[in-house]
């Protein structure tokens, strides 16, 4: 049997849960009205987004599912978004700070997602597509547990394109020889930006261009975009 050539940390993947259940609990501490959800709701959705990436990852290449393997993965996504939820106040009078964690989970999920992939021996094209499914997995539940549109089919700031320029990077220098870890750490900051500099400056695809423009994540309203006609 062939030796895997990387295997995701437990502290790592317990990370990218805790940070994705901030930040979908944020993202459920923001509905008002009708929509408001209680401290079950939050956790559920705070749960959904912390855990439904690898949940996806995994059922795609399949194998038993890694959240479902140790007591820590549930205890971190559950704690994380009563953590969330408590802390929502705080987090949304520093907007800038959420969305460069929304970013950096994309990255998280999607470096993971690719770097198990190859590792279990897919080719580098199904490599970056399991990635970029983990990546915006917990973001496509969320959406539909919540009932709404599913972010990443509508105009938004490049949120899919974003992971699969992560995932094609590690997939790319692990080709070319580079460590797989280093070039996880790379790809992850790809994500990261690109995600980050498309959301200050309202960036989206071109076909995308014609459709209405219109705010999809609730937790971008507040940056400040930079136009051509403001430098």
């Amino acid at each position: 049997m062939t030796e895997p050539l990387f295997v995701i940390p437990l502290w790592a993947d317990l990370t990218a849960v805790a940070l994705g259940g901030i930040q979908g609990a944020l993202f459920a501490s923001g509905f008002r009205g009708q929509r408001r959800l209680d401290l079950l709701g939050v956790a559920i959705i705070g749960i959904v987004m912390g855990m439904g990436g690898g949940l996806i990852r995994d059922l795609l290449l399949n194998v038993t599912p890694a959240t479902l393997q140790s007591n820590w993965y549930l205890i971190a996504a559950t704690l994380a978004s009563l953590v969330g939820m408590l802390l929502a106040g705080l987090f949304q009078r520093l907007n800038r700070a959420i969305i460069v964690l929304d970013a950096l989970v994309i990255g998280l999920f999607g470096a993971f997602g690719t770097s198990k992939a190859l590792a279990v021996g897919l080719p580098l094209v199904p490599a970056v597509f399991v990635g970029v499914c983990a990546a915006v997995g917990g973001g496509i539940l969320r959406d539909m547990i919540m009932g709404l549109p599913v972010a990443i089919m509508h105009v938004g700031s490049l949120y899919a394109v974003a992971a699969a320029a992560g995932c094609v990077t590690l997939a790319g220098l692990n080709a070319f020889g580079v460590d797989l870890v280093l070039a996880a750490i790379i790809a992850v900051s790809v994500t990261t930006v690109i995600r980050i500099l498309a959301v200050v400056f309202d960036v989206s695809l071109p076909e995308q261009r014609v459709l209405h423009r219109r705010k999809v994540a609730i937790e971008t309203a507040a940056i400040p975009i930079v136009r051509p006609t403001d430098v």
